[in-house]
């Protein structure tokens, strides 16, 4: 990196964070020209992502949740400045950044401005890009049902608790995915499709994962009916049920459903009875941990100037 400087982009809500402001404080005190600007409305990442590096930032620094970490992330893909991204997360589930490694705690965080990036992919599904995960079925309801409120007294632990709350309108959905040298067909109940390992507070759908590998990591827990007889007791102890997934690991699926799918991409809602989802390889520079599980290199590349 030529010069210490660096723009973080910050969630409206996290306006009064001291821990934040602490972190900031103590970055520019070792010398980095750190500015902050905040988030109000649908639209800003993109806009102050786009003015940050008109502005000559090459470090972007996401403090939020999920979402904001994909909206950033979706802003950044879409440039063709070469800039590298920091994760700061504050959100209720922060699954993308637990499972990279990286630490929650913004001072912390905030250190990896000082780590060299590395080139990760991003999921592509109809125009929109995700960093973490595509989520469909059961478990994506429950994601955009979880409210505000639970999320504040519950932390993580509301996704689950919404979940045990809405099982009566649980059902199987028939879906048919295929890819290259693969086909599957059935009745499903929950679709993870993971850049990254984990989605809905920290329910981990696709464990092998890598965000470095050009590859999406497919997992399908189909519905037998004897599994939609015991799913309650599963759910309440974790989804302690990897053992009946159907998992691949494509460049590319296309997902058809008669009846129409609901997706969740890092929290944004989308629907379609017809969806194709690829890989974007290594179309974003991330500041992630030399030993992150995400990445299939053990230490990051340097980032061309």
């Amino acid at each position: 990196m030529s010069e210490r400087k660096a723009l973080l982009i910050l969630h409206g809500k996290q306006a009064l964070n001291e821990a934040v402001r602490a972190a900031v404080d103590s970055k520019r005190e070792q010398g980095w020209e750190l500015a902050v600007r905040l988030t109000w409305e649908a639209g800003d990442a993109q806009r102050l992502v786009g003015e940050a590096l008109d502005a000559g930032y090459r470090q972007i620094i996401a403090g939020g949740g999920d979402g904001t970490l994909r909206d950033i992330a979706e802003a950044m893909a879409g440039q063709s400045h070469q800039a590298s991204l920091v994760l700061m997360p504050l959100g209720t589930a922060n699954d993308f950044a637990r499972a990279a490694g990286v630490p929650l705690e913004p001072d912390e965080a905030l250190a990896l401005l000082d780590v060299a990036p590395s080139a990760i992919d991003l999921g592509e599904v109809g125009g929109q890009v995700f960093l973490n995960m595509a989520t469909g079925g059961f478990g994506s309801q429950v994601t955009a049902n979880t409210s505000e409120e639970l999320k504040k007294v519950l932390g993580g632990a509301a996704y689950l608790f919404t979940g045990l709350s809405r099982f009566s309108e649980l059902h199987a959905a028939y879906g048919e995915l295929q890819g290259p040298d693969f086909h599957w067909s059935g009745e499903l109940l929950a679709l993870g499709i993971g850049n990254g390992r984990q989605a809905g507070g920290g329910h981990v759908l696709c464990p092998q994962a890598l965000a470095d590998d050009g590859m999406l990591d497919i997992s399908i827990l189909p519905a037998p009916q004897e599994l939609l007889s015991t799913l309650k007791d599963l759910l309440a102890d974790g989804f302690g049920i990897d053992n009946m997934f159907v998992r691949a690991r494509l460049p590319w699926v296309e997902i058809k459903s008669s009846e129409g799918l609901y997706i969740n991409l890092d929290g944004e809602p989308l629907e379609g009875d017809s969806l194709r989802f690829s890989a974007r390889p290594a179309a974003l520079w991330v500041h992630l941990p030399e030993q992150s599980p995400l990445l299939s290199k053990a230490c990051a590349v340097s980032h061309p100037d």
